[in-house]
């Protein structure tokens, strides 16, 4: 049995266990919005929904302890990636099919951004090791493979910040514990390829998508487990297909940490989207997910992804309305803590 993460926790020296609680009274999230690509008038991508939801959390959630997201290391990148296709981000020399692939025109600043997308979940991968829940307002990028990215991800901060974790646990646990098993639950409006194709032969990692059978990409990757959902999919169909999905991961596949990619362009809003999922709807999957790992002592770390609403502002508080259910579950593991320290 992979044992959760918090049990081994719970087992350090109390004084540990108290500085780490109560270094921080905020959940920690970490973001990249100060590094924006200079993007050509009239691009797709909306730039702007990074600072907008920054701005939206720091007025009305303020449990939320923003950070800015480091840049993953050549190292980190490269548990997930050829060195050769970091090296080709990091110089400019990447081969013009990819960058259209990317839809993203290089720059130093591309670069740079594309590390702290990256930097950002795996920080709040360790975070969430310790605090039970922890959040990157970018990420997750994933339909970037091992050698090339697509549809605006360059890196895959998803699989970088799973077989991170796993390397650090390794480290820490040796043979002493079992090896770090990973979930990755994509419930981004489009499949997850890029993640899936990393993870294809490591039974180390389940990766979960649900997406819209129609929508990009069109040729998808096998996951553990896909659910392709039709156009119109409303919030009764989709919840119950999130139920059996979590269901039949949970007969196939014991994790002890979740990475959760929280994509907001289900919402009926959504200008690429294709669903017909409703802001209750959305807040109700949010509300499974973290309370199917809280109810496993599972820490969660999560990340945006998509979000294309025709009003921008739409996808924002589409993203808005996770983190107020994220901080609710962030407050269950600090009094799950506290009742902890003083037992």
């Amino acid at each position: 049995m992979n044992t959760p993460i918090f049990e081994h926790f719970f087992k350090a020296p109390r004084h540990t266990r108290a500085s780490a609680f109560c270094h921080n009274a905020r959940m920690q999230a970490f973001y990249s919005d100060r590094f924006v690509l200079p993007l050509p008038p009239g691009h797709r991508f909306p730039m702007q929904k990074y600072q907008m939801l920054r701005d939206e959390l720091t007025q009305h959630v303020p449990q939320v302890r923003m950070l800015q997201a480091p840049e993953a290391t050549d190292g980190e990148l490269a548990l997930a990636h050829h060195p050769a296709y970091i090296g080709a981000i990091a110089d400019g020399s990447v081969d013009a099919r990819i960058l259209r692939e990317i839809g993203f025109p290089w720059s130093p600043a591309m670069a740079a951004r594309a590390r702290r997308s990256v930097g950002g979940t795996l920080a709040a991968g360790r975070a969430a090791m310790t605090e039970g829940v922890a959040a990157n307002l970018a990420g997750g990028t994933h339909h970037s493979y091992a050698h090339k990215g697509g549809g605006f991800c360059v890196f895959n901060d998803m699989a970088v910040t799973a077989r991170t974790l796993q390397a650090e646990w390794g480290r820490r646990y040796g043979n002493s514990r079992p090896a770090l098993k990973v979930a990755i639950v994509d419930l981004d409006v489009h499949q997850g390829n890029g993640t899936a194709s990393i993870f294809r032969n490591d039974s180390s990692v389940f990766t979960l998508s649900l997406h819209g059978d129609k929508n990009f990409p069109f040729r998808k990757e096998d996951s553990d487990l896909d659910v392709a959902l039709p156009d119109g999919c409303t919030d009764g169909d989709y919840l119950s297909a999130l139920e059996n999905a979590l269901l039949e991961m949970e007969g196939r596949f014991e994790p002890g940490v979740v990475l959760y990619l929280a994509g907001a362009d289900p919402h009926e809003g959504d200008r690429l989207g294709r669903l017909k999922l409703t802001f209750d709807g959305l807040q109700a999957r949010d509300r499974r997910i973290f309370d199917w790992c809280f109810a496993r002592r599972l820490p969660c770390v999560f990340a945006m992804g998509g979000g294309y609403g025709t009003d921008i502002r739409t996808t924002v508080q589409v993203q808005l309305g996770t983190y107020q259910v994220a901080v609710e579950y962030w407050q269950r593991w600090q009094a799950l803590s506290g009742a902890q320290r003083t037992a």
